[in-house]
């Protein structure tokens, strides 16, 4: 199995789009499960549409969600004397042929067609003809006429259609350029492709290509055809349900390794399992259990995947390094920090309290908003409190000014027993303290924050807050 061979071959027209990555995915898994190639294509054979700008997107993103391929980037267009030679081929083999219908031609056979009833197909005029006129002209397949093509498909099974449905596909067009159906066919053998796995919206192709490698005698890759992803409510996925670019979800604050859970799990199961991270998606992606129903995508389930893995990170030193890196410059659509907020004091203070911010975060962008009053010394609008709490911050600040150590558990324990010699709750104290540290009535465990923060810059901000409240 280390001879597989898979693929992905995008059309750099446009961004690299959930549906496009998933099938990069599922067979760049398949290629490392049992230690074969994964190959990249970029099939520009539509000259007027692709564009530079398309195809740096698709390989950057690509990079980013850590789908990493063997060799050079195929580029199609580069590949046009092959595709042309292999057409020749199949002219000297008879089996192929040139069609000299005009435009006006073919649009009233196609008008014939639909008046008599029937599919608007090219009726073959020109299939067994040899007298050539001189004029432009295009080279066409010559598809069987009667039988069934069939193969089967590890996802359909056993997939057919009548050889009368297909019609004589065009190979070169009257410029002399490939068309996609021919260049497909030619690059997948001469890259050694073994596998494909790719949109069931490309089953109609594989019959068509499945002709084409039979005229020349060529083995055909194994194919699987997955259903398309579909929104919540059934319909084909577009962006009116969240089908925007990898790049936006990356500029959004998602994390790579949750956007490829969240694919993975679009079209494939293992079990009941739903957290599946690259590794476990390696060693247990054989190319069995895709699914024939098409998948339902749901954001919120990659945003709750999301929040995982922004905790998943913080687990571990080089985890809670990379997601400070992601947090402080990955948001594309993020402002820049200032240099003060970035300061070896600022990045201490942040990286300190990032794992308690972690907890409730659901993407960079989140947790970058709930960091950033952590980044400097003190808030820049303290917090004005009511004349008790003002008067009783003032009362605890030289108390803990002198507390030692400072940590956690010291000071919770100190200032539980300062709440019940005051006679008063726990929370009267922690709530605005929790204010005057953290700007918000909600935050992480007070004590952690504290901890993050270091005794000065908690005790300057309890003390600015204090300085701009009215005393009781």
């Amino acid at each position: 199995m280390s001879g597989i061979i898979t693929r992905f071959a995008p059309s750099p027209t446009g961004i690299l789009h959930l549906g496009s990555a998933r099938t990069a995915l599922f067979n760049w898994l398949y290629a490392r499960h049992y230690g074969g190639q994964f190959l990249l294509r970029l099939e520009d054979t539509d000259q007027a549409r692709s564009s530079q700008e398309s195809a740096d997107n698709i390989l950057s993103n690509l990079k980013w969600l850590g789908l990493d391929w063997d060799g050079d980037v195929v580029i199609q267009s580069q590949r046009q004397q092959r595709h042309q030679n292999v057409a020749q081929q199949l002219l000297d083999m008879g089996k192929a042929y040139r069609c000299y219908c005009t435009p006006e031609e073919l649009v009233a056979m196609k008008d014939d067609a639909l008046a008599r009833g029937l599919h608007p197909t090219y009726d073959r005029r020109w299939r067994d003809r040899t007298d050539h006129p001189a004029g432009p002209f295009v080279v066409r397949l010559k598809a069987p006429l009667s039988g069934e093509i069939a193969f089967h498909d590890t996802v359909q099974g056993m997939v057919k259609v009548d050889a009368e449905d297909l019609d004589d596909m065009i190979l070169l067009r009257s410029d002399g350029t490939p068309t996609y159906m021919l260049a497909v066919v030619v690059d997948d053998h001469d890259m050694g492709v073994t596998h494909i796995i790719r949109g069931d919206d490309h089953l109609t192709n594989g019959f068509r290509q499945l002709n084409l490698y039979h005229a020349m005698g060529w083995t055909a890759p194994s194919m699987s055809h997955i259903p398309l992803i579909h929104s919540d409510d059934g319909a084909k996925l577009s962006k009116r349900h969240g089908a925007i670019g990898i790049e936006q979800y990356r500029a959004d604050g998602f994390l790579p390794e949750a956007i490829c859970n969240g694919l993975l799990r679009l079209g494939w199961s293992h079990g009941n399992d739903e957290k599946i991270d690259q590794e476990q998606a390696k060693a247990w992606f054989d190319g069995t259990s895709l699914s024939k129903s098409a998948a339902r995508f749901d954001r919120d389930k990659f945003l709750s995947l999301n929040g995982h893995y922004l905790r998943q990170r913080t687990l571990s030193d080089d985890g809670l390094e990379s997601l400070w890196h992601d947090v402080v410059h990955e948001p594309l659509d993020a402002p820049a920090l200032s240099p003060d907020r970035l300061s070896d004091a600022a990045c201490r203070v942040g990286k300190a309290i990032l794992p308690a911010l972690a907890v409730r975060a659901t993407s960079l962008c989140a947790l970058r908003t709930q960091l950033i009053p952590y980044l400097s010394p003190c808030l820049e609008n303290p917090p004005v409190l009511s004349g008790d709490d003002g008067s009783m911050l003032s009362e605890l600040i030289p108390i803990l000014r002198d507390l030692s150590p400072w940590s956690s558990h010291c000071i919770e324990e100190y200032l539980r027993q300062w709440s019940q010699e005051k006679n008063l709750s726990f929370g009267a104290v922690a709530k605005p303290l929790r204010l005057v540290l953290t700007g918000q009535t909600i935050s992480p465990s007070l004590t952690d924050i504290m901890v993050a923060l270091g005794k000065e810059n908690s005790l300057l901000r309890m003390q600015n807050s204090v300085n701009a409240s009215p005393r009781a």
